[in-house]
């Protein structure tokens, strides 16, 4: 007779529970891991917290510079632990650092690195978007930024220790009054003394510095330096080589002695406070004011810079290549091409567009 063997719930029960602690034990040690440092390279890396940085959104710039194993482990990390806030500043890290090692260190400001602040600006940048990664990068708001370079009363302030700072900047069409005066290039500043004057003499100081190569050019070119500022700031949007904004630059001075109207479409964006991605209205198009050259009654150079040129674009406004060039467009490439006549303009655009080359 065969014996039948009883389910035993005990047994069962004893095996379920041992099934779950086993696997309770392998995700805590996967957890583990995926906390731990992901190498044993000691070399530094500096991560820096910017404003509005949080534990949360920096968690793809940990993984890009592989100091965390994982991103889903790493915030689940956060959501178990709940640490506060972060600091802004330069932080160095190293790949032996685990998960809880980097929270702990950016969790205290006492281990920032480096207090200061770096601003690079390139070249081209106009007052709004310096004031842009000012706030991005220093405690310092956008708007208050802006503020600051439309008060009259301020840039006045700065006419006495800046004599290249003339009365013709506070014209009333002038948007900013700085507007290609503030010199690109990198600056590092204390993080504790930071501030838009202190931002501000820097840039004004290294413009000033820089016009001692340019002062005995300036002096007999016939234009004021407001004037050269410019006429650069329209070659650094029109183009990229030294050679082809030397001829853009012949060009201008051409239409200015024939009486013509620049026709540069940047004036036109920048008249109409807009970027070269946005797309602007008949209305802008139209507008006749101390900024737009495409409106035909100005025949004169605009009223201020429309950004803050590179010394490349200076030089061109000081040296522009003699030619008989009346026209020129760029292609998708910022290729330039020159023309004479407005029917042999019109034909390179044509088939610009025909070769879909055409930067609208």
């Amino acid at each position: 007779m065969k014996t039948v063997r009883r389910f035993s719930w005990s047994k069962f029960l004893l095996f379920l529970i041992t099934l779950i602690i086993l696997l309770l034990i392998g995700l805590f040690g996967i957890y583990k891991f995926e906390l731990s440092a992901p190498g044993k390279s000691k070399k530094p890396v500096v991560i820096t917290i910017k404003k509005g940085d949080n534990f949360y959104n920096i968690s793809n710039k940990l993984k890009k510079e592989n100091l965390i194993r994982s991103e889903l482990f790493y915030k689940i990390y956060l959501k178990l632990n709940k640490p506060g806030g972060i600091a802004q500043g330069d932080y160095e890290l190293n790949k032996t650092k685990s998960v809880p090692e980097i929270v702990k260190i950016l969790s205290d400001k006492n281990n920032q690195k480096i207090d200061n602040v770096k601003l690079t600006f390139r070249e081209g940048l106009n007052i709004r978007d310096i004031a842009k990664i000012i706030n991005e990068n220093a405690n310092i708001d956008e708007n208050e930024f802006i503020s600051k370079m439309e008060d009259r009363e301020y840039i006045n302030s700065l006419k006495a220790d800046f004599p290249f700072l003339t009365d013709e900047i506070t014209n009333e069409q002038i948007y900013y009054p700085l507007e290609g005066y503030l010199f690109p290039d990198t600056y590092i500043f204390e993080r504790k003394k930071i501030s838009t004057d202190a931002i501000v003499r820097s840039m004004l100081n290294t413009t000033q510095k820089k016009l001692e190569t340019y002062k005995e050019r300036l002096n007999t070119s016939g234009y004021t330096f407001h004037q050269i500022l410019t006429l650069a700031s329209l070659i650094e949007q029109e183009a990229v080589s030294d050679e082809d904004r030397a001829l853009v630059s012949g060009v201008f001075y051409n239409r200015l002695k024939a009486n013509m109207s620049l026709g540069s479409d940047v004036t036109t964006y920048y008249a109409a406070k807009k970027t070269l991605k946005e797309s602007l209205t008949q209305a802008e198009l139209d507008s006749c004011n101390g900024y737009n050259t495409r409106c035909k009654t100005m025949k004169t150079l605009p009223v201020g810079p429309i950004d803050n040129p590179s010394m490349s674009s200076i030089n061109a406004a000081l040296n522009p290549t003699p030619s008989d060039y009346y026209y020129f467009v760029a292609d998708v490439d910022r290729n330039v091409y020159f023309t004479k006549t407005l029917n042999e303009h019109n034909q390179t655009v044509s088939k610009l567009k025909k070769e879909g080359k055409w930067a609208a």
